[in-house]
């Protein structure tokens, strides 16, 4: 009987051992901010993570979009549980395992770059949104690195057949 109840232990832990490295391993597969990340790739890198939200792990996606968010963002939206809860609410809900999504540069300059988003959802609805990432400035890790500043509330547009 105790050899079964250590038997039964040690699966326990192994069951828990495997499932942190697979969690650790699955958020180092988060794509990170650098330099070479065109701001277009930037939106078109946390519309990929939105839509397939739990592909990795539980609110991957939601991460993924994370990574990208510019600091003066992060400080209106932060920290990543109160992100995470915006991101699931009735606004940006939308964004979460969507079908597809459109994106279209409407602007471009040196440090600031707008797109026009539309993702039709899982329930068929299109809806538009307002993207904004700006190039980060100052010292450090970001530097150079496009990040999201800003994203509208969605504009509904309709409904696919």
């Amino acid at each position: 009987m105790y050899l079964n109840k250590i038997k039964f232990f040690e699966n326990i832990i192994f069951v828990i051992l495997i499932s942190l490295l697979l969690t650790n391993f699955a958020k180092a597969d988060l794509i990170k901010p650098n330099s070479g990340i065109e701001p277009i790739q930037v939106v078109k890198i946390q519309l990929r993570g939105l839509k397939n939200n739990d592909q990795l792990y539980q609110d991957g996606g939601i991460e993924q979009t994370w990574e990208f968010a510019h600091p003066k963002n992060r400080k209106f939206t932060g920290p990543l549980t109160k992100f995470k809860s915006m991101i699931k609410g009735d606004d940006f809900s939308m964004l979460l395992n969507h079908k597809e999504h459109k994106v279209k540069e409407v602007f471009l300059s040196d440090d600031v770059a707008t797109f026009e988003v539309i993702v039709l959802n899982s329930d068929k609805e299109y809806f538009k949104f307002k993207w904004q990432v700006e190039k980060f400035k100052k010292e450090g890790t970001l530097k150079n690195c496009w990040l999201t500043t800003a994203v509208s509330s969605p504009i509904s547009i309709g409904s696919s057949i």
